[in-house]
């Protein structure tokens, strides 16, 4: 199989190739880019069962451990939560649960609605703009920023940096990406101690300062993970759905007519275009069957979250954006005891700004035909690198 990130046609529309990989075989082996043998799992069935698997680890480290290489990732970014097992994963889960429960989300829904309008009040009327660098981008990283403390200044700095960490194929970029956020939540970390205040960041310094909950290292790698992974999937998520929407003009007009019923349509939107595309490494810790397939021990696994979203043995006319659907049990988030902790506020964030726009411009449409979007080159993430609109 070629590098998919080298094809624009895969970039622009993945389904057609994760639909026939699944038709063959929903679990395959597949090469890696170091040529040694990887698995892909392109099932739905298939695809929640190795993610609740406790014999398929996130350990990197354990898994590198010994082995050269090129890369020069910084420690804080390469080892994060995400890429840890239990007890390290439910320790430090555990640390930044409370701040993404329901009701901490609530308390900041006021916040989330005045930044989306002060954001939707700069949109040009009657000339094409990015709705990516308009809203969807700008919008989750001032929540989490706001969230954890950064200062307004650096806030460009940290979404040109996030942006970099999921740039396929430029390895030298993502590396120094990695050491430019690591020292950065260095600083800032540094900064908090002379000065405290009360948000999430001071919360976690105090955990670590006072409980002896973290190490200093696990402080610094915790903060890199909730500034990055904070806003990166909510852009995509608010992205694809409004394209997602303006490329089916029924299920659009249904949403304007009533923008009450935004919150049940989520679901459906994750479904249809996920913003994860494929999740986090994983690795066989034994062997292992998988969808009928035998896997060895210590080999990666590739959970294609995408393409299990469209798996007709789930989700029946899988192709079709339909909001009357039951997507509940879309795989978006994830599953098991890595799903996505900061979903309730993507979730509210993509709900309020989706109808913030729906109720405010009711005729917006694509400014380009959607062959011309370009798409963002990223393994893990899937979104329109722009989205080009007019109001």
């Amino acid at each position: 199989m070629t590098d998919p990130m080298k094809d624009p046609r895969f970039l622009q529309d993945p389904y057609p190739a994760y639909a026939a990989i699944r038709s063959t075989c929903p679990v395959q082996p597949v090469p890696g880019p170091d040529g040694h043998i990887g698995y892909l799992v392109t099932g739905y069935t298939e695809a929640r069962e190795a993610l609740g698997d406790a014999r398929l680890s996130k350990d990197t480290a354990a898994f590198f451990a010994g082995k050269t290489s090129r890369r020069r990732l910084h420690p804080a970014v390469a080892h994060t939560m995400l890429a840890s097992d239990p007890p390290r994963h439910t320790r430090l889960r555990a640390l930044v649960t409370k701040a993404f429960t329901t009701g901490a989300v609530t308390r900041l829904r006021p916040f989330i609605a005045r930044v989306t309008d002060e954001l939707l009040d700069r949109w040009p009327v009657g000339e094409p703009f990015d709705l990516v660098d308009g809203l969807a981008a700008p919008l989750p990283v001032l929540v989490i920023c706001e969230l954890l403390g950064v200062p307004e200044e650096d806030r460009a700095d940290v979404r040109r940096w996030s942006a970099q960490l999921f740039t396929a194929g430029e390895p030298e970029v993502i590396d120094a990406a990695s050491h430019a956020v690591a020292g950065y939540m260095t600083d800032l970390i540094a900064a908090k101690r002379r000065e405290p205040g009360d948000c999430l960041l001071d919360r976690l310094i105090r955990a670590r300062d006072a409980e002896d909950r973290l190490s200093e290292d696990e402080l610094v790698s915790l903060a890199a993970l909730l500034l990055v992974a904070g806003h990166e999937t909510t852009t995509d998520f608010l992205a694809n759905a409004v394209l997602a929407l303006l490329r089916h003009p029924a299920e659009l007009d249904g949403l304007r007519s009533d923008p009450r019923e935004v919150p049940g349509a989520l679901d459906e939107l994750l479904r249809f275009d996920s913003p994860v595309s494929t999740a986090t490494f994983r690795f066989t810790t034994e062997a292992l069957g998988l969808g009928g397939i035998d896997i060895p021990a210590g080999v990666p696994v590739l959970v294609a979250l995408g393409a299990a979203d469209r798996d007709p043995r789930r989700f029946p006319e899988p192709d079709r954006l339909d909001l009357d659907r039951d997507a509940s049990a879309h795989l978006a988030f994830g599953h098991g005891i890595h799903r996505c902790v900061g979903a309730p506020l993507a979730r509210a964030e993509t709900e309020i700004a989706l109808r913030a726009v729906l109720t405010r411009f009711p005729t917006i449409r694509l400014a380009v035909t959607p062959d011309q979007l370009a798409w963002r080159r990223t393994r893990l993430l899937r979104g329109p690198a722009a989205l080009p609109v007019l109001v």
